[in-house]
C-alpha cells in the first residue's frame, strides 16, 4: 500500500520527518514536498514555468522528490508521475501551526490535501497548533490513527477531505478528538510597519484566529479548549442553499 506525504514547510522540516517515520509502519511512504517552504500559497499550481523535481537525500539515503513547485504540485506530480504505484492515500503535514477558520482557505498544507481529493484519492491535512519548535511524536501517532478510519471508510469520505488540527499539549493534557465545522470567524490581522537600513518602509503581516467566545462546535473554539480536530472539507465552494432565492432574484431583473 502506498501514502504519499507531503507538506508546505519544505521536504526538510521536522514535521514531514515525524509523519514519515510513524506512516511508514502501516504503509510504502513516498515523499513529494516542496524544496523550500511553501505556507500560505493556498491552492496556487505552477503553470508558466518549468516544475523542477529532483531526489533528495538525508544522512546519505534517499528522503523523497523535492520539487520547485507548490504542495497542490507535489501532489499532482507525485500521483501522475513519481510514484510507481497506485497511491492509496495522500497525508499532509505535519504543519508547523494550526490550521483551523479561515486559514483554511490560506493553507497549503490543507490544499495539498484538496488536490488529492479532487482527483480522487482519499486525503488528510494534519497540523500542530504552535509557530514554535514542538514535539511532532504524539500529533503523528494520532495521523496514523486517522488514516485507517480514512481507509475504511473510503466511499464515505470520497470527494472530501480530512482536516485534523492537534493542540501543542503534553497528551495527557489533551481532552479528546472531536468532529466539528470548520469556524467562519475571521483572523485578527494587523501589518507591523517598519524601516530598514535604507530607510524604505516595508510591512510584516501577521495573523491569528478569533478563538475568544467561539463555539466548542468549530475548530478554532475546540482546538483553544485543548481539542483534536477533525474536520472534512470539501472543493465544492457553491452555497447551494443559495441558488433557488438567487435564481429567483435574477429573473426578477432584467439583465
Amino acid at each position: 500500500m502506498r501514502f504519499l506525504l507531503t507538506n508546505d514547510d519544505g521536504i526538510y522540516a521536522r514535521g514531514l520527518s515525524a509523519l514519515y517515520d510513524e506512516l511508514s509502519q502501516e504503509a510504502d511512504c513516498l515523499i513529494v514536498a516542496p524544496e523550500i517552504e511553501q505556507s500560505a500559497v493556498g491552492h496556487a499550481i505552477t503553470l508558466f514555468r518549468p516544475l523542477m523535481v529532483r531526489s533528495a537525500t538525508k544522512t546519505g539515503h534517499f528522503l523523497g522528490y523535492a520539487v520547485c513547485g507548490t504542495p497542490a504540485d507535489c501532489v499532482k506530480i507525485g500521483i501522475k508521475e513519481l510514484s510507481d504505484k497506485p497511491v492509496e492515500l495522500v497525508v499532509s503535514g505535519i504543519n508547523r501551526g494550526g490550521n483551523a477558520g479561515i486559514n483554511v482557505l490560506y493553507s497549503g498544507t490543507v490544499s495539498a490535501a484538496t488536490e488529492a481529493a479532487i482527483m480522487g484519492v482519499p486525503s488528510m491535512a494534519v497540523s500542530l497548533d504552535s509557530h514554535k519548535e514542538a514535539d511532532f511524536t504524539y500529533a503523528a501517532q494520532f495521523a496514523r490513527k486517522m488514516t485507517r478510519l480514512i481507509l475504511s471508510n473510503k466511499e464515505l469520505l470520497k470527494g472530501s477531505a480530512i482536516n485534523v488540527n492537534v493542540p501543542c499539549l503534553p497528551p495527557e493534557k489533551i481532552k479528546g478528538a472531536v468532529v466539528v465545522r470548520q469556524s467562519r470567524k475571521n483572523i485578527i490581522e494587523h501589518f507591523e510597519k517598519r524601516t530598514d537600513p535604507r530607510d524604505n518602509i516595508y510591512y510584516w503581516f501577521t495573523g491569528a484566529p478569533q478563538a475568544a467566545n467561539e463555539p466548542k462546535e468549530t475548530d478554532v473554539g475546540a482546538l483553544a479548549d485543548g481539542f483534536i480536530t477533525i474536520t472534512p472539507i470539501q472543493f465544492d465552494m457553491t452555497r447551494h442553499e443559495l441558488l433557488n432565492t438567487l435564481a429567483d432574484a435574477f429573473n426578477k431583473n432584467d439583465f
